[in-house]
């Protein structure tokens, strides 16, 4: 599957409203932005947490998706943990996340989230359940 028609699989969902656009993608690592707007403001003007978690676990579900046969088997989130460090306010974040655990049932996926400037604004752990269809 390509980056297109990785982006086409998601339009009309969540991802496509967040305005989360995947970039590239290897075996064992998938990039993503996200181009920051109002809608994604908390009161106080910088970018939700949840939308940063949001972000985190599209990436990391992503490349679960990628390394299995969806016709064969579903991916499921099943933990995501973050750690805000930093507020964004303007521009692009760009998520990367990188795949540290393999097994047959599960994939761990570490991802960080950083700003124009490289700033590390999210770290997050994205943990996916990989079920076999009925």
């Amino acid at each position: 599957m390509t980056v297109d028609e990785l982006n086409r699989l998601c339009r009309g969902s969540f991802i496509e409203l967040l305005g989360i656009e995947f970039t590239a993608f290897t075996g064992d690592s998938v990039e993503a932005e996200m181009k920051i707007t109002p809608d994604h403001f908390q009161p106080m003007g910088v970018v939700h947490g949840g939308a940063l978690i949001s972000l985190a676990e599209t990436v990391g579900s992503a490349g679960s998706f990628l390394l299995t046969d969806p016709e064969e088997y579903a991916v499921l989130g099943s933990v995501v943990s973050s750690q805000h460090l930093s507020p964004a306010h303007e521009g692009r974040l760009r998520a990367v996340a990188r795949l540290i655990f393999r097994g047959d049932h599960q994939h761990v996926w570490d991802v960080e989230i950083r700003d124009r400037e490289r700033k590390l604004i999210s770290i997050s752990r994205v943990t996916n359940s990989i079920k076999k269809r009925q």
